[in-house]
């Protein structure tokens, strides 16, 4: 039995008169990316150096202008990075790079050994401050971990003076939500006096779900207390750092930006320790989707996704938010049918705005591109197999064949899986364009009779092969299709109808070919099928469709 009584639920807070909840997202957060120290700790096999510098790159060509790149103090490999983005002048004048540090003395110094020649950095400090750590890793009450806060800060302050660039303190009290609110800002407001915050001299204040607890509602209700509470807002940039314990982080995150946060800290699809940090990505690809500019250059995600791949040799799941191979992808007949119809309305009404069912983005935005949208299997339906003939091959299909020339497909993807769309295009061939047996169109002559008295003005003069013997037939009509089609009733004796008929070009231009489609009824049977014929000439294309018709009644 699952032992549920073993676990206590974490309390909510008390703010009866929330703000967020009527608050909306409107601008793009200050961006700060973790995956070189908080994703890269994460790792199976942290990356080298080389591999770290591709990934700093990535992050710069992205658009990011704050980029926490390690912890410095804690190993070479760390120390050495820092130096050789220095060193090979690789950090832009508008990047600020972040290290993260204990509030130890010789780790600060080691810190501030490895900065010197950046021009600008953020310094983050940290330590916890949960009634659970406090009580079993540290044995500290209180005032001992706030001093360790102040002390830090003292350092960092001290420190700073040999230094030749300028700094930003960073503050996170660690394991923040499963610390008391009114503590948790009475440690804050300890760093912020002695660090001397001020409106021109900032603090960030991070406030990490370092273990997501609850459910998003109550971690916004914790940030906008905070928000609500520092004594002097404006010396405060308010970050958040939530993690994904429960798979909420993102919402965790875009409630906080309701609540009042100003920044958040985060890594490329969500790579992090446990089940990761917050997707940075998934945050600015929602507000991307809510035409609200997320200020980050995430128009290829194949390119993000194959340097994170490399970097970290971690695969982004088929089914990640925008980012996954299927998440574009229709196997649902239902869903095949209306992406179809959307963007055919999309198309003939020339809208601004993207609308399809189903496609919350244009894949295209995001360097995807349409040929993986719909793919066939055995739950596909009628409405996606005739969104690959004319997405992939131009062929419009009549609305009364997509249940015929789907039924065909049907029985291929029961008997192999998902069908290509080089497989359908080349069953559409063997059922409509190349049935040549037992009947194939040779020829015609039309000819005028307009100049008469006749019901029937046009007279077809028919050479086509039965069974390979070549034949001739000839008859009136009330026009070429017509005329043909008693032709083949006084030579053979078929007897049909037409049913259905349409055109249209397949491509442009002057040597563009034409398609016409039939739907013949067989007067004697009662059958009835399509028939398909392709042509530089529209009238030809329409004789070669009557006789894909009539092969098909025949074999059918």
């Amino acid at each position: 039995m699952l032992k549920y009584e073993r676990y206590k639920r974490v309390p909510v807070v008390n703010l009866s008169d929330r703000q967020w909840p009527n608050n909306e997202i409107k601008g793009a957060p200050i961006w700060c990316s973790v995956d070189l120290r908080d994703g890269n700790q994460a790792l199976i096999e942290p990356m080298v150096v080389e591999e770290k510098i591709e990934f700093f790159n990535l992050l710069v060509k992205l658009g990011f202008k704050e980029i926490e790149v390690g912890f410095p103090s804690a190993s070479q490999i760390e120390y050495d990075f820092l130096r050789q983005l220095v060193d090979r002048k690789l950090i832009p004048d508008d990047v600020i790079i972040q290290v993260l540090v204990q509030c130890r003395e010789h780790l600060i110094e080691r810190t501030f050994e490895a900065l010197q020649g950046v021009k600008k950095a953020i310094v983050h400090i940290y330590n916890s401050t949960s009634t659970l750590q406090r009580d079993v890793v540290f044995n500290m009450n209180q005032e001992e971990v706030k001093k360790i806060a102040i002390e830090g800060t003292e350092l960092v302050k001290k420190y700073m003076k040999d230094y030749d660039g300028e700094v930003i303190l960073e503050y996170s009290p660690e394991s923040f939500t499963g610390t008391e609110l009114e503590y948790a800002l009475e440690v804050c407001e300890a760093v912020s006096d002695t660090w001397g915050a001020s409106k021109d001299k900032k603090v960030i204040f991070n406030l990490p779900a370092t273990v997501e607890m609850t459910t998003p509602n109550v971690y916004a209700d914790q940030i906008e207390w905070m928000h609500r509470n520092f004594k002097n807002r404006e010396a405060v940039i308010l970050s958040v750092h939530p993690h994904n314990d429960r798979g909420t982080a993102v919402a965790a995150a875009e409630l906080a930006l309701l609540a009042g946060a100003d920044r958040i800290e985060g890594t490329l699809f969500g790579n992090g320790e446990r089940t990761g940090n917050v997707d940075i990505l998934n945050i600015a690809y929602n507000m991307f989707s809510q035409g609200i500019n997320p200020e980050l250059h995430l128009e290829n995600v194949k390119e993000i996704i194959d340097v994170y791949e490399r970097c970290n040799k971690i695969p982004v799941h088929i089914r990640h938010p925008y980012a996954g191979k299927l998440v574009f992808t229709a196997f649902s007949g239902s869903h095949q049918d209306a992406i179809n119809k959307g963007v055919k309305a999309m198309k003939e009404r020339n809208q601004t705005y993207w609308e399809v069912p189903y496609l919350p983005i244009n894949p295209s935005d995001v360097g995807r591109e349409y040929e993986p949208i719909v793919r066939i299997n055995s739950q596909s339906g009628k409405g996606g197999v005739a969104f690959v003939m004319d997405t992939y091959f131009g062929f419009k299909l009549p609305k009364g064949m997509h249940k015929e020339f789907a039924d065909v497909i049907q029985k291929i993807s029961e008997q192999q899986g998902e069908v290509s769309p080089e497989t359908i295009m080349e069953k559409f061939r063997e059922e409509y364009l190349n049935r040549k047996e037992p009947l194939h169109f040779v020829k015609c002559k039309i000819e005028d009779l307009s100049d008469t008295d006749e019901e029937y003005d046009t007279k077809a003069i028919l050479t086509f092969t039965d069974h390979g013997i070549e034949r001739i037939a000839e008859a009136l009509g009330n026009g070429p299709i017509d005329g043909v089609k008693n032709a083949l009733r006084k030579k053979l004796g078929i007897n049909t109808k037409i049913l259905d008929y349409s055109e249209h070009a397949l491509g442009e231009g002057s040597n563009a070919q034409a398609a016409a489609y039939i739907q013949l009824l067989d007067l004697e049977t009662g059958k009835a099928t399509f028939g398909v014929g392709i042509s530089s000439n529209i009238t030809r294309a329409s004789f070669r469709a009557i006789f894909s018709a009539l092969n098909r009644l025949d074999q059918n």
